[in-house]
C-alpha cells in the first residue's frame, strides 16, 4: 500500500519505517529541510534501538522516502497519517495547531479518496475537528472528494518503540466508516498474523483510550511513590511492599517501581491534557490532578535527600550524576527527573559531573556550556572530584557497579539511588552511605520505627 506520514518524530519515523519494513511504500513529510536531508543521508536524529539500520535498509530499497513537500505526499498516500507533535498549551491542554495545519494541507491537495489517520495523541473530539478542517479546505477549492478520518492511537514505549510497532499488543481503530476500517485492517494485516490484535471502536472512544492508558500507568507510578514516602516515615521497606502487592495478579509488577518521578513526552503531557479535557466538560478529575502533583513533588526527592545529607549546605559540593535521559534506551530528556535535580543543585551552589550513555549531546543542546556542568565519557570518570553519587536513570550499565571503586573515589562516600537499583545492606557493607526511595536498613535491624528512617547517621 502507499502510505504518507506527516511528522518524523518518534511516532512518525518509527511507524513509517515499520510499515515500510512490511513492504509498503512510505513517504514521510517534515517541514525541517535539514532533518529530511539528514534522514536521506542515513542519519537518524533520535536514538531508538533497532531504528537506524531499519531506516537505512528501507530507504535504500526504495520503500521509504522523505520530503518537505505536502502536495506530492498527499497525492502519494491512500492512507495519510498525521503524526505531528501536540505540545502542551499554556494551560496544559494539548496544542492542536500542527495537527490542524496538516489537516488543512490534506484538504488543499487531496485528489482522490483517502483515509486520514490521527496517530498523534489528541484530545477527545479531534477527529471531528480534523474532518471539519479538511472539508473546509475542500469546499474552498470547490472540490467534492470523499475521505474518512480515523483515530489510531499509538502505544509505543521509547526505548522499545520498534518492537512495540512490529509486535503490538493491540491495534486500536476508532472509525465510524466500514470502508476506512477495512483499509486499516488491510494495512495492519502483517502485524496480525499470529492473532488478531485489532480493537475497533468509535473515534472518541479511541481518542480517550490513549489518554486513559497513559493516565493509568502514571497513576500506578505516583501511587507507589506515595507508598514509598509513607514507608520512609514508618520504617518500612517499599521494595518488600512492592513484592508483596505485585504478587497479586490483580495488581501485577508492571509500573509499581517507586523512584524519583516519571518524565518523557507522554505521561506528564497526557495526564495534564486529560485533566484539562475533564475541566472543559465541567468535571473535576481530582485523581488526575493528584497524580500530576505527586509526580512533580517526587522529582524533587533526590535533591531533598542530598540536601538533608548535608544539612542544607550544598554550596561548593560536586554531585556525580548517573543518567540524564528520562528512561533507559533513549536520549530523550523531555520532563526528565535529571533536569529538575541538576537545576536544584545549581541553584544551591553545587556542581554536577554527569554521565549518560546516549543523552550527553541532548544535555548540551538544552543547557549549553556551563561552568557548573561537566559531561563525562564514562560513568567512573563522573566520580572524579565528586562528593557523592546520584542515580537518576536505570541504565543496565549502572545495575552492578564496582562499589569499592565508588567508595574510594568519592570524597564523601554516599549513594543516592533514585531508582532503587541496589540492596541497601550491600552498599552499606561496602562502606557507603545509602539513600533510596522509601527504603531503610533491613527491617530486622530496625525493630522499632524511629528517627533512624531519616538516615542522619549515614552521613558519618
Amino acid at each position: 500500500m502507499k502510505v504518507t506520514l506527516f511528522g518524523t518524530g518518534y511516532v512518525g519515523l518509527v511507524t513509517g519505517t515499520c510499515l515500510a519494513e512490511m513492504g509498503n511504500r512510505v513517504l514521510c513529510v517534515d517541514v525541517d529541510a535539514g532533518k529530511v536531508a539528514r534522514l536521506k543521508n542515513g542519519e537518524v536524529p533520535i536514538f531508538e534501538p533497532g531504528l537506524s539500520p531499519m531506516v537505512k535498509r528501507n530507504f535504500e530499497s526504495g520503500r521509504l522516502d522523505f520530503t518537505t513537500q505536502a502536495e506530492p505526499a498527499v497525492h502519494h498516500g491512500e492512507v495519510i497519517f498525521i503524526a505531528v507533535g501536540t505540545p502542551p498549551d499554556e494551560d496544559g491542554s494539548a496544542d492542536l495547531r500542527y495537527v490542524l495545519e496538516v489537516a488543512r494541507s490534506i484538504g488543499q491537495h487531496l485528489d482522490r479518496y483517502a483515509v486520514v489517520v490521527n496517530k498523534s495523541t489528541v484530545p477527545v473530539g479531534t477527529a471531528d475537528k480534523v474532518r471539519a478542517t479538511i472539508a473546509q479546505a475542500l469546499a474552498e477549492r470547490g472540490a467534492v472528494i470523499p475521505f474518512d478520518v480515523v483515530s489510531n492511537p499509538e502505544f509505543l514505549k521509547e526505548g522499545d518503540a520498534v518492537e512495540d510497532c512490529l509486535r503490538p499488543d493491540r491495534i486500536v481503530i476508532g472509525s465510524s466508516s466500514e470502508r476506512a476500517t477495512q483499509v486499516l485492517r488491510k494495512l495492519y494485516a502483517p502485524f496480525n498474523r499470529n492473532h488478531d490484535r485489532t480493537v475497533v471502536m468509535d473515534e472518541r472512544s479511541a481518542e480517550l483510550t490513549k489518554y486513559a492508558a497513559n493516565a493509568m500507568l502514571a497513576t500506578k507510578i505516583s501511587f507507589m511513590n506515595e507508598i514509598a514516602n509513607i514507608a520512609e516515615r514508618v520504617g518500612a521497606d517499599v521494595e518488600q511492599v512492592r513484592r508483596g502487592i505485585g504478587s497479586d495478579p490483580r495488581i501485577g509488577y508492571h509500573f509499581i517501581y517507586p523512584g524519583c518521578g516519571y518524565g518523557g513526552s507522554c505521561f506528564p503531557k497526557d495526564v495534564q491534557a486529560l485533566e484539562r479535557t475533564a475541566r472543559t466538560v465541567d468535571y473535576d478529575a481530582r485523581l488526575l490532578g493528584a497524580v500530576e502533583a505527586v509526580n512533580h513533588a517526587q522529582k524533587g526527592k533526590l535533591f531533598e535527600l542530598i540536601e538533608r545529607h548535608y544539612g542544607g549546605a550544598l554550596k561548593g559540593k560536586t554531585v556525580a550524576l548517573w543518567g540524564l535521559a528520562f528512561k533507559p534506551n533513549t536520549d530523550d530528556m523531555r520532563e526528565a527527573s535529571s533536569r529538575r535535580l541538576m537545576e536544584q543543585l545549581w541553584a544551591a551552589g553545587a556542581k554536577v559531573r554527569a554521565f549518560d550513555p546516549e543523552a550527553r549531546a541532548e544535555t548540551t543542546r538544552i543547557y549549553g556550556e556551563r561552568a557548573d556542568l561537566t559531561l563525562c565519557e564514562d560513568a567512573y570518570e563522573a566520580l572524579d572530584g565528586a562528593d557523592v553519587l546520584a542515580i537518576v536513570t536505570e541504565w543496565k550499565a549502572f545495575r552492578a557497579p564496582d562499589f569499592a571503586r565508588i567508595r574510594d573515589v568519592l570524597k564523601d562516600p554516599a549513594v543516592f539511588d533514585g531508582r532503587n537499583l541496589y540492596d541497601p545492606a550491600q552498599v552499606e557493607d561496602m562502606g557507603l552511605a545509602y539513600y533510596g526511595i522509601g527504603r531503610g536498613r533491613s527491617l530486622a535491624s530496625v525493630p522499632v520505627p524511629s528517627a533512624a528512617m531519616l538516615r542522619p547517621a549515614a552521613t558519618a
